[in-house]
Order: structure tokens, then C-alpha cells, then sequence
């Protein structure tokens, strides 16, 4: 679990992050009661239309962010590029269970059998449950090592703090409602449950998925020796950060047409500039010091799962569907094209609290 010098930190950006939409939304009048129904069920935020404008300037401020991910940085001279040797194992049994059970709970999430129809509404968790192991097995057989079996205790954790820190994520979004639930009604208890029984799925799903991408001697050579940045006024960007991410937070209800992409970003700069003036580790201290591979991984794997999650939703009974303003042009399956840029610092924000709660020493080694 999280080392005693992470819990105030821990602490202190909750609280904020909880209470700073509802500070927001008090001091412009509107009613609390709209944000704290549960579960969700009334739409009450009236989106922009799509604008072609907005569009064009969301796209080249993602293309411009893509493109410093994929740049990585300035090598470092003379560093030579040294290839990682391949460490396969046998392929695990219960990697072949996992890999049986992803197509056939695929299957039944997407189809509608009579037999089936009183669990229909329940597949999203043994599929991820599913996807999560095979992920895990396939890290196991490229490197000979994964979380579910060299780091248990940590594995099993992401699944209780996975299902709260998806529930932020619902709370933010009672601002800007930009998804909804359908295909099942559920009492608040059951609903709270079953949802919570999902949720507990992402962080597992993430930081397997990143540990695989880790994997590929490709993606460790491009991604690590690159020339350290210069530090900077660090104290004065982390205040910067902190303010206008916290200002923004405070506003997602106030106008949430234009503020909607901080719900995934201000989680970010909010605890990683509190992590700044504290003189702790964040998720872009590596990055700093010329060694991309945790801030690149983290926010592909978010993009990868991200695909998987908008696909195994599509044909679902139980799903979600989106009402994006300025921007809801061009689906992928549910999912507006430019959504899912989103999946980027949601990817981060997964390894930042992946970091958190992992004890020192605990991670493996690459």
C-alpha cells in the first residue's frame, strides 16, 4: 500500500478534487442536489453542437501532444542503442484458460441468447477479469515476470483502489455528463455494487497492459536515454499548475462545454505539482531526466485498453454512450474520434496512483 509520505498528499488532492466542482457550481448558484443523485439517471447539462472549428483546433493541440510523445526528446550523444535480449517462457496454463474465457464471454456480451438473458447484463467484469489475465500471462511469457504472480498483494490491491478511483471519475462527470449508462435499472445498492464490481477492473487492466508494452525491446530502446531537461523554476510551473488546474476543476460545471477535457486532465496537474512543492517523485520525474518509458507506456496502454474498452461496449446490453459538445463527429464504435485522446493523461493518472500505492522496492525491475 501506499508509503506514509504519499497519504497527505493522497489526502489533501482528494479532498480538492472532490470539493472543488461543488465550490464552483455554489459560487455561480446552481443546485447541488442535480450532481449527487444516484444513481445517474436525469440529463440535465445541454451540449454545444458540433463545431468544425473546435474540432480543427482539438486536433492540432492532440497531433502537437502526440507528436512530443512519439519525438520522446533529444538522444543523448554517443549514447549507443543497446537491444534487449528476449527472455520467453512456456506460455502459463492459466494464460490459455484466460485466453479461452476473452472470446467466449466476447461472445455473450455480444450476443443474446435466451439462456443467457438473466446474466446478459453482467459480462463486462469476466471479460476484463479475462483480458487482465491473459495480459499478465503474455508479460509472464515474454519476460518471466508479471504482477498477478511476482507481486500479488500489489496485483490484488489495484482492484479495491481501481473501483474508488473510477468512482472520482463518475462523480466528475455528473458536471459535464459526458456519458451515460443504459440497459440496466438497478436499485441505488445494487447499482452501486455492480458498478463498483467493474470499476475495479481499469487500474489492473492499465498497469497490465503498460508492464506489456514494457516487454518490447523496440519500445525500451526508442523511449529511454534521452538527454535530461533543464529543471526550471520548478516551484513557480508547480504553482502555476496547481492554480489553473484547480480553477478549472472549480469551473467543469459552470461551463462544461468548453471545460469538459480538464475532467481528465486536472487530476493530473493537481497532484503531480502537489508531489512538485513537496519535493516527492511525480509520473514525469523520469521524463525529466531523459528516461521517457513510464510516461510513454502509461499513456499507450490507456489508448490500447481504451480501443478494447469502446469495442467490447458497442454490441453490449449493459453499456455506456457519450454526448460530447463541439467535437462528437466521427465515432469509433461509441466513442467520438477525438475522445480518445482522453485515454492519454487517464493513462498517467493510472500510473500515478499505481505509484502511490506501491510499496518502495516492490516494482520490477526493466
Amino acid at each position: 500500500m501506499a508509503s506514509k509520505s504519499a497519504w497527505p498528499i493522497f489526502f489533501i488532492s482528494g479532498f480538492g478534487l472532490i470539493g472543488l466542482p461543488l465550490i464552483g457550481c455554489y459560487l455561480a448558484g446552481q443546485p447541488f442536489a442535480q450532481y449527487l443523485e444516484f444513481p445517474p439517471k436525469k440529463r440535465y447539462v445541454v451540449h454545444a453542437p458540433f463545431s468544425m472549428w473546435a474540432f480543427f483546433c482539438f486536433f492540432l493541440f492532440i497531433l502537437l501532444i502526440i507528436g512530443l510523445l512519439v519525438a520522446g526528446g533529444r538522444r543523448r550523444p554517443g549514447l549507443p542503442r543497446k537491444s534487449i535480449a528476449s527472455r520467453h517462457r512456456p506460455f502459463p496454463w492459466w494464460g490459455w484458460t484466460a485466453l479461452a474465457g476473452c472470446p467466449i464471454f466476447w461472445i455473450l456480451a455480444w450476443t443474446r441468447f435466451p439462456w443467457f438473458a438473466p446474466l446478459q447484463p453482467h459480462t463486462f467484469f469476466p471479460l476484463w477479469f479475462s483480458f487482465i489475465v491473459l495480459i499478465n500471462a503474455i508479460c509472464h511469457y515474454r519476460s518471466g515476470r508479471c504482477m498477478l504472480i511476482h507481486r500479488r498483494t500489489y496485483f490484488v490491491s489495484l482492484f479495491f483502489i481501481s473501483a474508488g478511483f473510477w468512482w472520482f471519475f463518475e462523480y466528475l462527470n455528473r458536471f459535464v455528463q459526458n456519458w451515460y449508462y443504459t440497459g440496466s435499472e438497478y436499485p441505488p445498492l445494487t447499482y452501486f455494487l455492480l458498478a463498483t464490481l467493474s470499476f475495479s477492473t481499469v487500474l489492473p487492466a492499465v498497469l497490465g497492459m503498460r508492464d506489456l508494452i514494457r516487454t518490447f525491446s523496440f519500445f525500451e530502446v526508442r523511449y529511454h536515454g534521452f538527454a535530461p531537461q533543464p529543471p526550471g523554476n520548478t516551484r513557480r510551473f508547480a504553482w502555476s499548475s496547481l492554480l489553473l488546474a484547480s480553477a478549472g476543476l472549480a469551473g467543469i460545471g459552470v461551463w462544461p462545454d468548453l471545460l469538459f477535457p480538464l475532467l481528465w486532465v486536472s487530476p493530473l496537474l493537481v497532484i503531480t505539482s502537489l508531489q512538485r512543492l513537496s519535493g516527492r517523485p511525480h509520473v514525469f520525474s523520469t521524463a525529466g531526466a531523459g528516461d521517457w518509458r513510464p510516461v510513454v507506456s502509461a499513456a499507450l496502454a490507456a489508448l490500447v485498453c481504451g480501443f478494447f474498452w469502446e469495442m467490447w461496449n458497442f454490441y453490449s446490453l449493459a453499456r455506456w454512450t457519450y454526448s460530447v459538445p463541439l467535437v462528437h463527429r466521427f465515432q469509433v464504435f461509441e466513442m467520438p474520434l477525438l475522445g480518445y485522446a482522453g485515454y492519454l493523461p487517464f493513462g498517467l493518472e493510472c500510473a500515478l496512483v499505481g505509484n502511490l500505492i506501491e510499496a518502495p522496492g516492490q516494482a520490477d525491475s526493466s
